[in-house]
C-alpha cells in the first residue's frame, strides 16, 4: 500500500498542491525556500503527533490563506483508504482527523500509517539534550506501535500532576498521590518496555547490515530509575520527600537516556565528526524503516539527505531504500545526486509553492 493523491491546502507556501501518481520512489526537486519541505511536513502531519518540525498548529496555516489548513492522502492497496488532518479557522490550535470522511482520534492515523522521517534539524541529536533523544525514541517507537503514543501522554499527564501536587506547600493526601503513582508506574512501565524493545529491535536490524558503506551504531537504552510496575511504585513511594525537595519527580522514564556509540571506534556518537553522525542516523533511519515496513504501510521522509554522501554511500542508500518496502520521499535542490533512480522515481519540480510532475 502507498499514498496517492495528496493534497495540501493552506498548508504553509502551498495554497494547493496535489500531487497524484505516486511511486515508491519519489523525488522534490527545488531551490531552497521552494516549499519542497513544506510537502514533508505535511506528509508527516498524517502520523500522530506535532510533525517533522514540531511547529504550533497556527503556524503551518498558511499567512495569506483563512487560517486553518488541511492534508490529506489516499492509502491505496487492495482497498482505498481517504485519511487526512487539518484545522479549522474558528480553532486553529485544535487539529482534526478524518478516516474514511468519519471523525477519528490523531492517535488513530498511526494504525493505518508508519511515518519516519530525517532531515537537517536533527543533525545535532546525539549532543542534544536528553530530553531529544527521550522524543526521538518514543517517535519510533510510536511508528512501531501505535499505542506508544497514548502510554507517554498519559505517563507525562500523571508526572505532571504529580510534581504540581509535591510543590511548594501543599500536603496532599496520601491516598491521591498512591492514585497518580499507580497511573505513573502502570504507563511509565509500558513507555519503558516500548523504548527497551525499540533499541533491541533496532539493532537487530543494524546488525544484518554491518558490511555496508554506512558506520554501524550500537545502541543502548539507559533506564532513568527502576523497571517494572511494583519496583517503579515502590520507588515513587519512597522517594516523596526527595522528590519534593527537588521539585521534580526524580526517577523514572523522564530520565531515561538513548545511548548512541559509533561501535567500530568505540566512540560516543556526539563525539563523533559531524560526516559520521550524519551517516550514523542514515543507518538508524534504515533499520527502523524496514522494521516498520513489515507491520504497516510505512513512508520514509528524507530532507536534503543524498547530497552530503559521498557516490558509495549514496548507491547503498538507493538500494536500501528499494529493498525497504516503504514509500520514499526525498528533497534536493537539484537532480545530480539523485542520476541513479532519476528514472525510476517520480518526480515533481516544486517552485513557489506549488509542485507540478516532471
Amino acid at each position: 500500500m502507498a499514498l496517492d493523491r495528496i493534497t495540501l491546502q493552506d498548508l504553509r507556501n502551498h495554497a494547493s498542491t496535489t500531487l497524484e501518481a505516486t511511486g515508491q520512489l519519489n523525488l522534490l526537486i527545488g531551490a531552497n525556500g521552494a516549499g519542497k519541505t513544506n510537502v514533508l511536513e505535511g506528509l508527516s502531519l498524517l502520523a500522530p503527533g506535532r510533525g517533522l518540525r514540531r511547529a504550533q498548529l497556527a503556524e503551518i496555516a498558511r499567512a495569506a490563506g483563512g487560517g486553518g489548513f488541511a492534508v490529506g492522502a489516499s492509502l491505496k492497496g487492495e482497498s482505498e483508504l481517504r485519511i487526512g488532518t487539518y484545522t479549522q479557522p474558528d480553532q486553529p490550535g485544535r487539529r482534526r482527523v478524518r478516516i474514511n470522511g468519519a471523525d477519528a482520534s490523531a492517535t488513530a492515523l498511526g494504525e493505518w500509517l508508519a511515518i519516519g522521517w530525517l532531515t537537517p534539524a536533527m543533525d545535532g541529536l546525539f549532543a542534544a539534550p536528553a530530553q531529544e533523544r527521550r522524543r526521538y525514541m518514543d517517535r519510533l517507537a510510536l511508528a512501531l506501535d501505535p499505542a506508544h503514543a497514548s502510554h507517554v501522554a498519559r505517563f507525562e499527564a500523571a508526572l505532571r500532576e504529580r510534581n504540581r501536587l509535591l510543590s511548594g506547600d501543599r500536603n496532599p493526601e496520601a491516598a491521591w498521590l498512591d492514585a497518580i503513582e499507580a497511573q505513573l508506574a502502570r504507563h511509565g512501565t509500558a513507555v519503558a518496555e516500548g523504548r527497551a524493545a525499540l533499541v533491541d529491535t533496532l539493532m537487530g536490524e543494524i546488525v544484518r547490515h554491518a558490511e555496508e558503506p554506512f558506520p554501524r551504531p550500537a545502541l543502548s537504552y539507559i533506564p532513568g530509575g527502576p523497571v517494572g510496575f511494583d519496583q517503579l511504585s515502590q520507588a515513587l513511594h519512597d522517594g516523596r520527600s526527595a522528590d519534593r525537595a527537588a521539585g521534580r519527580t526524580l526517577a523514572g522514564p523522564q530520565r531515561d537516556e538513548l545511548e548512541v556509540r559509533y561501535a567500530a571506534k568505540g566512540m560516543a556518537a556526539a563525539l563523533s565528526s559531524t560526516g559520521e553522525q550524519k551517516a550514523l542516523l542514515i543507518a538508524i533511519t534504515l533499520a527502523h524503516s524496514a522494521v516498520a515496513a513489515r507491520g504497516r504501510p510505512s513512508l520514509l521522509l528524507l530532507d536534503e539527505v543524498a547530497a552530503h554522501l559521498d557516490p558509495a554511500r549514496r548507491a547503498a542508500l538507493y538500494a536500501r531504500l528499494r529493498a525497504s518496502g516503504a514509500q520514499v520521499w526525498l528533497t534536493g535542490t537539484e537532480l545530480g545526486p539523485f542520476g541513479e533512480i532519476a528514472d525510476e522515481a517520480c518526480l515533481w519540480e516544486v517552485r513557489g509553492g506549488s509542485a507540478a510532475p516532471c
